[in-house]
This record gives C-alpha cells, structure tokens and sequence, in this order.
C-alpha cells in the first residue's frame, strides 16, 4: 500500500468521524487507527471472513457489514484517540469510510 492510500484512509476516518454522530478522532487517532484498520484488514479480515463463508453467503453478503463493523469496534478498544458510540454507529461508520474510500480512490485513478 502506498502512502498515498494511508493518506486516503485517514482523510477518509475524518470525513466519516465528522459526519456519523456518535464518533470521535483525533488526528493523530485516525493515522493510528488508519494504521490499525490496514493491519485488521491484512491479517483478521481474511480469517474471520473464510470462517464466517457460510453465514455470508445466507445473508447474501451482508454479513460483511457485521465484520467490518466489529473490527471498528476492535479498534475502538485498541486506539486511544478514537472511540464510536455503539454497534450500529460502527456499522454506519465503516459503511461511509468505504464509499469516501471508494470515491477517493476513483479520483486517484482517473488522475493517474
């Protein structure tokens, strides 16, 4: 990953902070959570999403949503400049984090 998508990632958290009451961070919290979320995402997210297949596939995805937000939630724990209300904030907060991922990313591309 390059530092212009760790860049990204923690405009991203800041948007997200900012917009998703329930949620606060700091800056150098949302570089660490950044960080954090980078490393969940390489080594946890794999793992978990493989042993929950089954559930995935009956939600037909949506099951996604509940890792991700559980892994915020991890987060929260591990970050001392961040935390999130609850939950459903958690759900909401990865959900805004992906779209400004997301829409960031496009930009970056066409740019390129």
């Amino acid at each position: 990953m390059t530092l212009i998508h760790w860049i990204v990632s923690v405009v991203a958290i800041l948007i997200a902070a900012y917009i998703v009451p329930g949620v606060h961070v700091t800056l150098l919290g949302a570089i660490v959570l950044a960080i954090v979320l980078g490393v969940f995402n390489i080594f946890l997210k794999p793992i978990i999403t493989v042993l929950t297949l089954p559930v995935t596939i009956l939600t037909l995805g949506l099951f996604s949503l509940v890792i991700n937000a559980l892994l915020v939630m991890l987060a929260d724990l591990l970050v001392p400049d961040f935390s999130i209300g609850g939950f459903w904030i958690a759900v909401l907060f990865s959900i805004v984090v992906s779209v400004v991922n997301g829409f960031f990313h496009i930009i970056i591309r066409k740019g390129e």
